[in-house]
């Protein structure tokens, strides 16, 4: 028997332009698993998750259901559209051998764009890029 997911926790890169967009568009979907998003790395994220390795979430999107499943990179992405009302029959395809290329060209195009924000660097605000500050400007909803 397997058990159901009551809500998932998403850490994301809140110096990430891209992921801070993510978030407003994650949060403002209809959801039938609640998300809590929350910056990976940041205290909240190491109280919560004190044996995760928070360099590692800092790279890479990763998600922890309340059950303690842990999804990262492509994965992680689809059980985020699953939670969704509006996009859980999405999920399901990107899940399938047929959908699995796409999802993983999508978080690869995401994960470029990413990396050009935010440099080469291996911090979670990069050394090199737009972002050395520790910030990459995007602090609110987009719009």
């Amino acid at each position: 028997m397997s058990t159901p997911v009551g809500r998932l926790t998403v850490l994301y890169d809140a110096d990430c332009p891209l992921c801070v967009h993510l978030r407003h568009w994650l949060l403002g979907q209809r959801q039938l698993v609640p998300l809590v998003l929350v910056p990976a790395g940041s205290r909240e994220a190491r109280l919560r998750f004190p044996d995760r390795d928070h360099a590692t979430t800092l790279r890479e999107i990763t998600v922890v259901a309340d059950r303690g499943q842990v999804y990262r990179g492509t994965a992680a992405w689809i059980v985020c559209l699953w939670a969704l009302a509006d996009h859980r029959p999405r999920a399901h395809w990107l899940a399938t051998p047929a959908g699995q290329p796409f999802a993983r060209l999508t978080v690869l195009a995401a994960a470029k764009w990413r990396e050009a924000l935010k440099g080469p660097g291996d911090g979670p605000a990069g050394t090199d890029g737009p972002c050395d500050d520790g910030h990459c400007g995007a602090t609110g909803p987009p719009g």
